[in-house]
């Protein structure tokens, strides 16, 4: 396999298939992606469709079509989007099947992490949010709703929130929880664990 044979080129979106498992040893792609972050990806492109001529997807000849190795969900955005045709680099027909899994996988991993603070700090709230950033966590959303039925309650009766942090943010975990017990320290009948 020679990956300078990659080529880049615009196919249409009825030889492109989804990765199902039809590739021999290439599993079923891992990655979905459902309601409101698949809204905010379809909004994404949308807005800036020239990204997908930045971050192609990656196809796999199989037959007379190709397979989706990386940007399944690119893929279904840009078809409910009635695109007719997407930016693809299409794989040698040579690539081992150990490379596709390797890719497969790798183009959807997230090595970096976001730093909230300077993204609260130096970025436009209102355009992270457009662009689809998610914040790790909002607590000043509707907090009084949440808590309302708690406040007569007794210790022994007490809500217990369990905090469960992704890995990005498990370096920030102390100062997170810290302002958490800040935020509902006026709550009573509300443990944190």
């Amino acid at each position: 396999m020679n990956i300078n044979e990659t080529k880049i080129c615009m196919l249409p979106v009825s030889v492109l298939e989804t990765n199902k498992g039809q590739v021999e040893g290439l599993p079923k792609n891992p990655r979905f992606i459902r309601d409101a972050r698949y809204e905010k990806l379809k909004k994404s492109i949308a807005d800036a469709p020239e990204m997908l001529h930045l971050r192609e997807l990656i196809v796999f000849p199989l037959g007379d079509k190709y397979v989706i190795v990386g940007g399944n969900m690119r893929y279904r955005a840009c078809c409910d989007l009635g695109h007719t045709e997407v930016s693809c680099k299409v794989l040698p027909e040579d690539t081992p099947v150990e490379k596709l899994r390797e890719y497969a996988i790798k183009d959807n991993n997230e090595f970096g992490q976001n730093d909230y603070d300077l993204l609260a700090n130096e970025w436009d709230e209102s355009e992270l949010e457009e662009w689809g950033v998610e914040k790790p966590f909002d607590l000043d959303s509707n907090i009084d709703d949440l808590f309302e039925e708690n406040q007569d309650k007794d210790k022994d009766d007490a809500v217990v929130i369990k905090i469960q942090l992704p890995d990005e943010l498990k370096d920030k975990e102390e100062d997170i929880r810290k302002n958490i017990e800040l935020t509902l320290s006026d709550y009573k009948g509300i443990k944190i664990k």
